[in-house]
């Protein structure tokens, strides 16, 4: 499989991915963005591993990022409804669903501090924190 790289990533948000040990994709369709594959979930979800994508929004990274989408949709296997993650969005003939996650103002977007990598750091998070 041919990793598809339509643009370039910030050196940080480079090195980053190609630490974290999973395929990643850098892909334009309509905005940029990052898809991690074959990412892992907690146990409880209905797949051990999905695709992340990641929207980078413009003015990034003087612009916070923002949610998650995840593809395919995931649930919880106890049959417990997911907050907020009714919306989809359509990448590259692939849909996604969208987790509307947001940082807080106890946990604020920091210019010169925050990148993709603290954001996939939050995604992990937020898939832990389901099940808090």
């Amino acid at each position: 499989m041919t990793l598809r790289k339509e643009f370039e990533l910030l050196p940080e948000d480079n090195a980053f991915l190609n630490d974290y040990g999973l395929d990643w994709e850098a892909v334009i369709d309509g905005s940029q963005w990052v898809l991690i594959k074959n990412f892992p979930t907690p146990e409880g979800y209905n797949h051990s591993t999905v695709t992340v994508a990641i929207r980078l929004e413009t003015g990034y990274p003087n612009v916070a990022l923002d949610m998650v989408y995840f593809s395919p949709a995931l649930k919880r296997k106890d049959g417990q409804t997911i907050a907020a993650t009714d919306g989809t969005q359509e990448i590259k003939g692939e849909t996604y669903q969208r987790w509307s996650r947001h940082r807080t103002s106890e946990n604020p977007w920091v210019v010169g501090r925050d990148c993709l990598g603290s954001h996939v750091i939050l995604i992990e998070d937020w898939l832990d924190r389901e099940f808090e």
